[in-house]
């Protein structure tokens, strides 16, 4: 056969139509053609748009992909009308507004095909009558889309792939309904499967879908699918996504390695999961939103959370139903919040959470049956007024507190146990109420149930055992309890029963409002739920108890700042005037402790306000003096709600210390729209007002920015005393930093090395990644390195080799300028 030649094999019954002719081209032989005949294509490129209306064979040589090529300039390379056959063909497009390979009727069988264009889609199937059994085909499209499923079109797919889209990998709409068999669908930009319209659907079997710059799965606008025993991982968005009324069923699927939600819905779609696993997810393992939202999940496995979300949230009158799930290794496991909002879980465990299980808040609901939670800072929180639920036979273990009830929440809680709390069993604080009947504590730290003042708690047939400081403490006119026990084995005294109980108090082991107040009972807050040794490694711990005196000689010591150390001796002196004035029976005028910060990196800022709040702590005003430093990641969180939480939290830590925000104008960004930084700066405005003896706030960032954030909202300057400005260490300066570096680590300046520094720090950039402080360090740090560099080189080196630094062991000036 020559080449670029087509031999047409009549299929005819009768000898005459048995026969065979070879044509130049494509198109001649498919005009001879009819029904059952068989097209042989000579290895070669056919430039030439083709159409097939009859049920004709088209194949290249067996074995031979890629040796015939159909590659029009413009175009659809390939119209398929008929219920033909199709097989070892190399498709080409080059017109950005059409497909390279049409379907639009007929059941054609499409095998071995490789379509590689920069075509509007790589294959089209359009219209009701097109039915294709599409196996084994490969789609390269970097332009458009891979494989698109349109106006009623449908279809069977089997182990093709689509290696590259410019657009959506698999695109369904207008009611389009394929079928995907053990497909692989990758490196497309836009979404790996999209579905959406009323009437569209899709099924997947077996398919995988990963490395997607965009979401892996997307279902809207009143589509359905479903997946059975696919994977969906290495996305650059949201793994799975449902919108407005779209509903969709994963069955035997994996979702991981996901840096967004792993499965995200909205508007009223509907998610049912079975046997699914979620896992390795940076935000939220399922995200649940809008009111008719609904999720029902069975013998799902969701573990694993790369970031600091809650593995399911559900909010805004949304709801989820988890059957015999597993959520471990995770932040927080269920977040519900939002009156409407609900959450049924039955027959599930929730494990190593480092956080809180389940938080219920603003209005939400929790229903939870037979459940088991272990290894988590708080088994279950129902945070304030309208929240609540039930809690009935379940099991909470190893946990900080099993059950926290603030705010006026009132949940119910049925036999329900909590093993070995760090802090207590239950604990009902700030106007909680809640219903406890049979449940135990067993083995606790703390209290069994710790319940403070203002709570109207009830408690039946309640029971505790060993139970370290007692089985019950609250206030004589707190809460109502009835046949409660307990074995009496804490280590605090015992007193009378509450008013309506029906028991012995020397049996249940209670301390009520007769007793020496606990701490927490002072404090009249939520226990902190996490231990001593998990502390933030930012919060400074108690200051020591040193004079003022001796810390302002510190902070004298520090190199420059002479109008920063001028301000922080006149604010000194006015609190202690103040409080000798007081002393004295005289009035003190009112000074404003808080303060804000302005000023390059490197420059002490830190360093100063760790010094002020043990100056403070000496002279009387802070009970500690500590210092807690936090950024905008400590204060803000995803989702509403969160920011407030985060926000009261850093707060808490720094009672009777000193909070400093660092790059606080982070928290404002000027594009900000509906950025949660305004809530915590709304939340902290509040709390400073409250809580104005107790908190010294600073604020602390770059000059201009933070001229900005005083501005967001008006009650943030008004609750700051005085602006501190920092300005930039001169060369001077900075070569005494580097002099006190080596003074500390037992080194010498040897001769002309100070010299040297100083033309060093004088030649240096000033640019905006200047360090000042932070780069005499670093520059000292190289220095010492590069000496060491030298010296190890010698055989037996002096004391003086061993300690003198020299202008050689200076960096080089480019290595000084990169960002600090």
């Amino acid at each position: 056969m020559a080449q670029g030649a087509v031999q047409v094999t009549h299929g005819g019954a009768s000898r005459w139509r048995r026969r065979s002719g070879e044509y130049p081209t494509l198109a001649a032989a498919l005009a001879v053609a009819g029904d059952g005949d068989v097209l042989s294509i000579s290895p070669g490129t056919y430039r030439e748009n083709l159409v097939l209306d009859h049920a004709v064979t088209l194949r290249g040589p067996e074995g031979g992909l890629g040796s015939v090529r159909i590659a029009p300039p413009d175009g659809v390379a390939l119209t398929v009308r008929a219920s033909a056959v199709v097989q070892d063909l190399h498709l080409e497009g080059q017109d950005r507004a059409a497909p390279a390979l049409l379907v639009e009727d007929g059941a054609p069988e499409l095998t071995d095909l490789r379509v590689s264009t920069r075509s509007a889609a790589g294959i089209e199937v359009r219209g009701s009558g097109a039915r294709p059994l599409v196996r084994r085909c490969t789609v390269e499209n970097p332009t458009g889309v891979g494989i698109a499923v349109l106006d009623g079109g449908g279809g069977v797919f089997e182990e093709c792939e689509v290696v590259a889209a410019g657009q959506t990998g698999i695109s369904v709409r207008g009611g389009g309904r394929p079928r995907l068999e053990r497909c692989r669908i990758h490196h497309a930009t836009g979404a790996g499967i999209g579905v959406t319209g009323e009437g569209s659907g899709l099924e997947a079997l077996g398919c995988e879908v990963y490395e997607i710059k965009g979401s892996g799965v997307q279902i809207a606008a009143r589509a359905t699918a479903r997946l059975t025993d696919c994977s969906v991982h290495r996305t650059s968005a949201d793994g799975v996504t449902l919108d407005t009324d779209a509903v969709l069923t994963l069955a035997g699927c994996d979702i991981h390695d996901i840096p967004e939600n792993a499965v995200d819905l909205r508007s009223r779609s509907v998610l049912t999961l079975s046997r699914t696993t979620v896992r390795r997810f940076g935000r939220n393992g399922l995200s649940v939103w809008d009111p008719g939202t609904r999720v029902d999940a069975e013998s799902c496995e969701i573990h694993d959370s790369t970031g600091d979300y809650p593995a399911v949230w559900i909010s805004d009158g949304a709801t989820a139903s988890l059957d015999s799930c597993r959520v471990h290794d995770v932040p927080d496991a269920l977040f519900v919040l939002d009156r409407g909002s609900r959450v049924d879980v039955v027959d599930s465990d929730l494990s190593q959470v480092r956080n809180t299980a389940v938080s219920v808040s603003d209005g939400a609901t929790a229903q939870l049956d037979d459940c088991r939670i272990r290894e988590a800072a708080t088994g279950a929180w129902f945070r304030d007024h309208g929240s609540g639920g039930t809690l009935a036979n379940c099991t909470i273990d190893a946990v900080q507190t099993g059950v926290i009830v603030t705010k006026g929440a009132d949940p119910t809680l049925e036999r329900c146990t909590v093993t070995s709390p760090a802090e207590a069993g239950f604990y009902v604080s700030a106007g909680g109420r809640g219903t406890f009947t049979a449940c135990r504590v067993t083995g606790s730290a703390g209290f069994g149930f710790h319940i403070l003042d203002g709570c109207r708690t009830t408690l039946a047939r309640c029971h505790t055992e060993r139970c370290a400081r007692g089985g019950y403490e609250f206030p004589e006119d707190g809460p109502v309890a009835e046949d409660c026990t307990g074995d009496a084995s804490g280590t605090r005294p015992v007193a009378q029963t509450a008013s309506g109980g029906a028991f012995a108090g020397a049996r249940a082991g209670i301390r009520t409002a007769g007793a020496a107040p606990s701490p927490a009972q002072q404090a009249a807050e939520v226990p902190v739920a996490r231990s001593a040794e998990v502390q933030d490694v930012r919060d400074g711990g108690p200051a020591a108890a040193r004079g003022s005196g001796e810390v302002l000689g510190q902070l004298d010591a520090l190199v420059g700042l002479d109008s920063v150390k001028r301000e922080v001796r006149a604010l000194t002196d006015m609190i202690e005037v103040g409080r000798r004035r007081q002393q004295a029976g005289l009035k003190a005028a009112s000074v404003r402790r808080h303060l804000v910060f302005t000023g390059s990196p490197g420059t002490g800022k830190t360093t100063v306000a760790r010094l002020y709040g043990e100056i403070l702590a000496s002279l009387g005003v802070l009970e500690r003096g500590h210092l807690v430093e936090v950024s905008r990641v400590d204060l803000v969180g995803e989702h509403i709600g969160s920011t407030a939480i985060r926000t009261q939290e850093a707060f808490d830590r720094a009672r009777g210390g000193v909070l400093f925000i660092d790059e606080a104008y982070a928290l404002a960004p000027e594009d900000s729209g509906r950025d949660f930084g305004r809530e915590a700066i709304d939340t902290l405005v509040k709390l400073m007002e409250d809580h104005r003896e107790a908190v010294v706030v600073i604020v602390a960032g770059y000059t201009a920015e933070m001229d900005r954030f005083l501005t967001v909202n008006p009650g943030v300057a008004s609750r700051f005393s005085r602006t501190i400005t920092f300005g930039d260490y001169g060369p001077g300066e900075l070569l005494r930093i580097v002099e006190q570096q080596a003074e500390e680590h037992e080194y010498r300046l040897g001769d002309g090395t100070s010299e040297a520094l100083l033309t060093y720090f004088t030649e240096l950039p000033k640019g905006p990644a200047f360090g000042n402080g932070r780069t005499a360090r670093q520059t000292f740090e190289s220095m010492v390195e590069r000496h060491a560099g030298r010296v190890a080189q010698l055989s037996e080196p002096s004391t003086d080799e061993l300690t003198l630094l020299f202008p050689a062991d200076l960096p080089a000036l480019a290595a000084q300028s990169a960002p600090c």
